[in-house]
């Protein structure tokens, strides 16, 4: 099985090698990283040529905290305790090559039903109708698995025939054989949905770990350099 990140020749960046892959990664994601706006709703959705990427995931799984380690930076999407503190689509311009979109989180969080909903429905109408997106990462906490509310985007983005790709969150804080096993579960289903991308990244924000296999992962879907 690989470590940590699981990159495996044979992905979307085809025969390269391993490192050069990663030193892709790393290139691109030492660029500059920009917020671009915040979507409320679809109307705001920015146009432009850049392929996209998104991160999707239950409230607070640490969707800010990974593009945060990703790009380097501290604070470039807003990390809180407080579930449901995303209320709007993030976009962030990666060195004019790669868009980032934040998503709001699924599941619980700490907002009247009403908005709830709202965020819902323009998460569900972006993933489904979004030309530019080119992946989306479905991030899971280690120490959950999948919850039902995360088959469900799932089965939507099957739908959709949006590729998406599970990035498993959190990962220092379980023990390496608990690990392996839910990457051995979460495998096995993943063979029956038709979008899934068959390598799942496992990841650690707090202490970097599968970070840079990650900007590799996504550093082939951006636009040359």
């Amino acid at each position: 099985m690989n470590q940590p990140g699981d990159i495996t020749p044979g992905t979307d960046a085809g025969a390269d090698s391993q490192e050069t892959l990663l030193e892709n990664g790393r290139l691109l994601f030492a660029k500059e990283a920009t917020f671009l706006l915040g979507a409320a709703s679809l109307s705001q959705v920015p146009d432009g040529p850049l392929p996209e990427v998104a991160f999707a995931g239950r409230s607070n799984v640490g969707k800010s905290s990974l593009i945060n380690a990703l790009t380097g930076r501290k604070d470039l999407a807003r990390t809180s305790n407080t579930p449901g503190r995303t209320q709007q689509i993030n976009f962030f311009d990666l060195g004019e090559r790669l868009m980032l979109a934040d998503l709001p989180g699924y599941g619980y969080a700490k907002a009247p039903k009403g908005q709830v909903m709202n965020w819902t429905r323009l998460v569900n109408s972006y993933l489904r109708g979004r030309q530019e997106l080119r992946r989306t990462c479905v991030l899971i906490d280690a120490r959950h698995g999948l919850k039902e509310t995360d088959r469900e985007i799932m089965k939507m983005l099957d739908a959709a025939a949006q590729a998406y790709q599970i990035v498993l969150t959190k990962c220092d804080k379980i023990k390496a054989a608990d690990l392996d096993k839910l990457i051995e579960r979460t495998s096995a289903e993943l063979a029956k949905h038709t979008a899934a991308h068959p390598v799942i990244m496992r990841t650690s924000s707090f202490k970097s770990q599968g970070i840079e296999e990650l900007r590799a992962e996504l550093a082939a879907l951006a636009l040359p350099a």
